[in-house]
This record gives structure tokens, sequence and C-alpha cells, in this order.
């Protein structure tokens, strides 16, 4: 004869409240900010608006979910921004001084972004060098790299050379299609966005790719122990960073139509901003393509709607800062007294 089953206690009011806010409080947030912004500012709620915004948040969203691939190995690459700003100037090196069309120097800038990202995997899983000092190594190098190949001077059509010969190429239109084209009324780099974030939350929310990747940033040692290839999985996540890094690189050259040697400087910590609240969507408490979005679209809107109201440009900084800190006490914090009270409740049933 089996014993009485003991119920669990219902939750309380509190622990209900708790739970809302932990799961839903971030997208309250992004809907109470851009009803906000709908109502005080008609011009934010025209269609030219919203895909201007999706259009400017592009690259950083394509960023972040590079560090969103990390952050799913138990890592963070801090290269990302000086990878994308790398990008810039290999495309205009390619295109300008080397007279090559767009189709060339989206290639070079691709392999170049692989490169990258295989040199980070080697220091972090061969070499066993802490991730964080790793890729802050390459973030100098990559930038010291940068400036000595167009020797420390933006690159742009028609640009005299060190020889005194003009610049023989130019910026092509199949290059620029990439910020300035569009499908139907959708941006290019909009369409990129979403394709991307669709394609990774396929794999690592559908497939046993992503279940690995988990599994290792989880914990790697129980991972080796079931028979995944640790090492592979780091280094493949490491490498995919590198090569979403430089796509957004291809949509800033795309965009500025030449090659600033200054590009990319700030896009390290917007797309580290946007992986982290990622984790704090919906209480889930991981990396995630469609957080990490929502993340660039709500920097996106507060970006746009600060600049509508008029405020200065060192407001929005204060803006994303109190934005990072309200995903970190969703994703720490409020979550960590969640499960505490849950884990509280089942012992005392």
């Amino acid at each position: 004869m089996t014993g009485p089953t003991l119920a669990r206690p219902a939750a309380t009011a509190g622990e209900r409240v708790s739970a809302f806010v932990v799961k839903w409080g971030f997208i309250a947030v992004t809907v109470a900010l851009i009803l906000y912004f709908v109502i005080t500012e008609p011009s934010f709620r025209t269609v030219d608006n919203v895909f201007g915004m999706l259009k400017f948040i592009a690259p950083t969203a394509i960023a972040g979910l590079g560090v969103m691939l990390a952050m799913t190995v138990g890592g963070i690459d801090l290269s990302v921004g000086a990878n994308a700003g790398f990008a810039v100037s290999i495309a205009a090196w390619t295109m300008v001084i080397g007279n090559q069309v767009g189709g060339i120097a989206v290639s070079v800038v691709l392999v170049c972004g692989l490169l990258i990202g295989a040199v980070n995997a080697f220091l972090v899983v061969v070499a066993r060098i802490p991730d964080l000092l790793a890729t802050l190594t390459t973030m100098f190098v990559i930038v010291g790299l940068k400036l000595i190949i167009v020797d420390g001077k933006s690159i742009s059509s028609q640009m005299t050379l060190s020889d005194g010969s003009t610049a023989p190429g130019r910026f092509t239109a199949d290059f620029l299609w990439l910020d300035r084209g569009s499908i139907g009324p959708v941006p290019v780099p909009v369409i990129l966005f979403f394709v991307l974030t669709l394609i990774l939350w396929f794999v690592l929310e559908r497939t046993l790719w992503g279940r690995a990747l988990f599994a290792v940033g989880t914990n790697a040692e129980a991972a080796r122990l079931a028979g995944v290839r640790v090492q592979w999985y780091r280094t493949a996540a490491y490498m995919a960073c590198g090569l979403l890094a430089s796509i957004a690189g291809l949509l800033l050259a795309a965009r500025i139509g030449q090659g600033d040697v200054s590009a990319g400087n700030s896009l390290l910590l917007d797309a580290v901003a946007v992986a982290l609240v990622g984790v704090s969507v919906l209480g889930i408490g991981r990396p995630n393509a469609w957080g990490t979005a929502l993340g660039a679209v709500l920097i996106a809107v507060m970006v746009t709607g600060f600049s509508m109201l008029g405020l200065p440009y060192y407001a929005q900084d204060f803006g994303k800062g109190v934005v990072l800190l309200i995903a970190l006490l969703f994703s720490f914090t409020f979550s960590r007294r969640r499960t505490v009270v849950t884990a509280g409740s089942t012992t005392s049933s």
C-alpha cells in the first residue's frame, strides 16, 4: 500500500507576482517604452521610422548574436567590435585600393572574420587562456593590424595614396546595396537581421547541435563524459561569432561608404549589452536568439526616442546602462530569488 502523496503548497500571491515579473517584466518595459514614444512622438509610429530603427540596429544585433553564441558555450568574445571595424577597413581597402568588385570584398571580409574566430578559438580552447583575456588580446591586435594595413588613415574613393597616385577603385553599387537596398519595402539589413535570428533560434532550440552547445556551456565536463565533442563545439561557437561580427562590419561599411578607421569602436559594448539583455527575456535565464533580438530592438527604440525628444547623445549611453542594469537584475537577482522561493516551497512539501 502506498503512502499518502504530499501535495505541493500553492504559490503565494507574492511568489506569483515574482514569477510574472521575471517572465514578462522586461517585455512589459519594452512595450511601455514603445507606447510612450508612440503617444508623445507622432513621427515615431510611421512605417519608415520602424524600418529605420531596425536598419540602424541591425549591425549591433548581428554582432550581439555572435556574442550570444560565445555565451552558450560559457564564454564571451570581446573582439566583436574590433572584428567589425576590421571588416570595414578590409572591405574599403579591397574595393578602393585593390580595385575589386563588391563580391570579392564580401568574400575577403567573411574569410577574415572566420580566421579571427579561429584565432580566438585556438587561444581559448587549445592554449586554455581565459576567454576574457584571450579575446581582449585579440581585440588589441586586430585594432593595431587594421591601422597598420591602412596606414592609420580612413579609406575613401579618389583618395591620394602614399606614392602620390589616386586610388583606382570605389565602393561598388552591389556592395552599397547591402545597406541601401531593399526587398519590397523591407531594407536588406533588417531582412538579414531577422533571417540570422531565425536560423540561430532554430539551431539552438530545435537541433541536437544547439542542445550540445548549451550542454557545453552548462557543464563542459559532464558534456564530455556524455560523448559531446566539447572542444569542437566551443571552436564552432567562436568561429561563428567571428563570422557574425564580420557580417556586422559589412553592413557598417556599406552604410558609411568609406573605410572609417573608427568604425566599430562602440559596437562591442552594445553587442554585449543586447546579448545580456537576451538572457533576461521571458525568464529563460540563458542566452537565446529572440531575446537578443528583443534587446537590440529595445536599444533602437530608446536611442530613436531619445533623439526625437532632443536629448543629448550622452543621455543615450546613460539609458543603455540603465537598460543593462535592469536586465542583469532580472537575470540574476529576481530570478535567483524566485528559484530560492520555489526550492523552499518544494522542500517544505
